[in-house]
């Protein structure tokens, strides 16, 4: 028996995946050349401000599903959605859900702080400044952190609505809407 291709719809634009899967880059030479190769790490680290800056600018004029309108959640319905997670009755969204609009603020936020006290380290007025320091160090470890609940959050949500998110990422098409999906 062949299983029969379903519907795809273009979720994901180029831009949004490009910088995606580069910042995934970016973030794994930082982290990998922050203690032994300080050029390299910083290099990476000016490489991920810049996509995020064009990232942020993107969440406004860019396509539907990268708008931040289209998935930054309230408090609320992200506890409705985690609530129904635990459930087992969570809808599927064509776009981002609202844990998942939720944790691209939180990853754009941290990456932010990250960023920019890296940044304020190589300044005269913070040079050897140890909360600074200590912020970079906290804020990077953090970004792991969420980094892995990011991917946790992929996965439990590819294998609940039976989709492979990490190909959508990549070719950004996801299965067309069904009637009680949110698009």
């Amino acid at each position: 028996m062949i299983k029969q291709r379903q519907p795809t719809i273009k979720v994901w634009d180029l831009v949004v995946r490009v910088f995606h899967w580069s910042l995934v880059a970016t973030f794994v030479v930082a982290w990998l050349s922050g203690d032994d190769f300080e050029n390299l790490h910083e290099i990476a680290g000016y490489a991920i401000l810049g996509l995020v800056a064009i990232r942020l600018l993107w969440g406004v004029v860019g396509s539907h599903y990268a708008r931040f309108t289209q998935f930054v959640p309230n408090p609320g319905s992200v506890t409705f959605y985690l609530k129904e997670i635990l459930k087992r009755r969570e809808r599927r969204y064509l776009g981002h859900n609202p844990a998942g609009g939720a944790m691209v603020v939180a990853l754009l936020f941290a990456i932010i702080i990250t960023g920019g006290s890296g940044w304020m380290m190589s300044l005269d007025m913070f040079w050897g400044t140890e909360w600074v320091e200590e912020l970079h160090e906290t804020m990077a470890d953090l970004l792991l952190v969420l980094v892995g609940l990011h991917v946790a959050g992929v996965v439990f949500t590819g294998f609940r609505h039976g989709e492979n998110l990490v190909r959508a990422m990549t070719n950004g098409c996801k299965r067309q809407a069904a009637a009680e999906d949110i698009t």
